[in-house]
């Protein structure tokens, strides 16, 4: 058991991130149980996209996340699956003719400060 007040800090926060990512990794191997069970396109996007949350978080490297995704890709393309393709918005015709116009902000000067109030010299105090 910590004494140190920093040691007492760090056991709880390790706590706290334990909890995390126990969660995390059963959030993806619910999802990758799921691509198993049902190999849809809509379950292999699902896993992918828990095994890159996992990775932007830490919990996994990048490459270990990569490699397990192709892994799955390897599987949907046995079961004869399909990737889901990302939608795009079209593109407007107003805003395909029309460049984009850039702001600029103007840089405002330094608010100048009150000058101080001028008191009674040493003079006036002097003559009384």
């Amino acid at each position: 058991m910590p004494i140190i007040k920093s040691a007492k800090k760090a056991a709880r926060q390790a706590e706290k991130r334990t909890a995390r990512n126990v969660q995390i990794k059963k959030t993806i191997k619910a999802a990758l149980k799921a691509f198993k069970a049902k190999p849809t396109a809509e379950n292999l996007s699902k896993a992918q996209s828990e095994y890159d949350k996992a990775a932007k978080k830490g919990l996994i490297k990048k490459n270990t996340a990569s490699r397990r995704k192709a892994a799955l890709a390897k599987i949907a393309k046995a079961k004869n699956v399909k990737p889901a393709k990302k939608a795009t918005k079209p593109a407007t015709k107003a805003a395909s003719k029309a460049p984009a116009k850039k702001t600029v902000a103007k840089k405002s000067a330094p608010a100048k400060k009150a000058a101080p109030k001028k008191t009674a010299t040493k003079k006036a105090t002097a003559k009384k």
